[in-house]
């Protein structure tokens, strides 16, 4: 996640509980729309498909199957976007290919296989990197990023029944082994570059790397064969229960973002971290039947909406910036509602609040801003922050869609 990590670090720098206290505020509601006795009726995958194909006329590099980091572009970006909007909008399309839409899916899962480099710092094992120069990977080797690869390549597999999406997954599994050492009781480090350097903030080892990979084996270990069943659930409950023990906030019920090399923990607290660990209770209960992982989830999920969800601009919403984030808490609502009926009314409030965005919180151009209250426009020129549009957009309709059937 390179583009990104500059502004990561200064707002861990400048205040520990930025992700959350950004404003809240007494509620005023806002103004009744015309008509309110008979709203139009809004079809969540209709706006999907709409700003799918938004993204498509204006960050699409021809017919190659690339896209632009920005749109319009900005100073210092690459050829090609990097490898996490490229995965955000993978996920995107996942949801659109579920609820019917006619995409190129599978074109663009197999994308990519162009950030994908056999080797980096003197080893030779197979990852994906950063960014590409349209054939090959190029730059920094993620965990976290072949971690969140690695499960919409597993998604690719569940829709397409195509084994060779399970085969690229599971060569992923070498390379986030690689990345676990003993240095702070275990787990997996940011990247791989960085690993044990003192005195360097990146040099640390994070919820995203840990709580990705974790989710990632937990999916992987339902379509895995037998023989690598037991390896695979230790391997994620060993990462699920150094998070658990190193970086859960007991306050809050939430989760810190990282304990560095020295052992400092950096207190920022992000909506998609507690998201992903809240999915990873919820599989490690389907696959366990152990209830201490599901009252975990449960927990935090109740934790995170009294934590995120505020006042901000006259607007009951989750954090205004980092849309991405909050469209992984998003999925662990949907996740746990099924054990946690209360999580009804979380994704009622994160329904509302992008109705408000389409509505209140676009360019001229029809992008979406970063804020979804509307304040600030922000980074809307990031493909990044487009696509957590289509994929909220997309995750609600298949919920709705669910709910219907029920």
């Amino acid at each position: 996640m390179k583009k990104y990590i500059l502004f990561i670090l200064v707002l861990s720098i400048f205040s520990p509980i930025i992700a959350c206290n950004d404003g809240s505020e007494p509620y005023t509601p806002p103004k009744e729309k015309e008509n309110p006795d008979n709203p139009v009726p809004v079809n969540s995958g209709e706006r999907a498909k709409e700003v799918f194909d938004l993204i498509n006329a204006k960050y699409s590099i021809g017919q190659t199957g690339f896209y632009k980091e920005s749109h319009p572009s900005q100073p210092g970006d690459p050829q090609y976007a990097y490898l996490w909007p490229v995965v955000a909008i993978n996920n995107a399309a996942a949801t659109l290919e579920k609820l019917g839409y006619d995409i190129p899916y599978e074109k663009m899962i197999g994308t990519f296989q162009s950030y994908l480099s056999t080797g980096r710092a003197g080893n030779n094992i197979s990852a994906y990197s950063s960014s590409t120069n349209g054939s090959t990977g190029q730059g920094t080797r993620f965990y976290d990023d072949n971690s969140i690869v690695g499960l919409s390549l597993l998604e690719a597999y569940s829709i397409t029944n195509d084994e060779s999406y399970k085969e690229l997954a599971k060569d992923i599994i070498p390379f986030l082994k690689s990345g676990i050492d003993p240095i702070l009781g275990g787990a997996l480090w940011w990247n791989e570059d960085e690993k044990n350097m003192m005195d360097n903030p990146n040099s640390n080892k994070p919820t995203c790397s840990n709580g990705y990979a974790t989710l990632f084996l937990l999916r992987y270990f339902h379509v895995c064969d037998d023989s690598e069943k037991q390896e695979i659930l230790n391997l994620a409950r060993d990462l699920y229960n150094w998070l658990s023990d190193n970086l859960f906030d007991p306050t809050t019920k939430c989760y810190w973002n990282d304990k560095n090399v020295k052992g400092e923990i950096n207190y920022t607290i992000w909506t998609y971290n507690t998201g992903v660990m809240i999915q990873n209770g919820i599989e490690l209960y389907k696959i366990t039947s152990d209830r201490k992982y599901l009252d975990q989830a449960i927990e935090s999920a109740i934790g995170s909406y009294d934590y995120f969800a505020k006042i901000r601009n006259g607007i009951l919403s989750f954090p205004d910036h980092d849309p991405w984030f909050n469209t992984k808490l998003l999925r662990a609502y949907i996740d746990i509602l099924p054990y946690h009926s209360t999580a009804k009314t979380y994704i009622e409030t994160y329904s509302k609040l992008i109705n408000y965005a389409y509505d209140n919180a676009r360019t001229s151009d029809k992008l979406f801003y970063e804020d979804w209250t509307g304040k600030q426009p922000n980074r809307y020129y990031l493909l990044l922050m487009q696509a957590a549009v289509v994929e909220s957009y997309g995750a609600i309709a298949l919920y709705e869609e669910q709910s219907e059937d029920n």
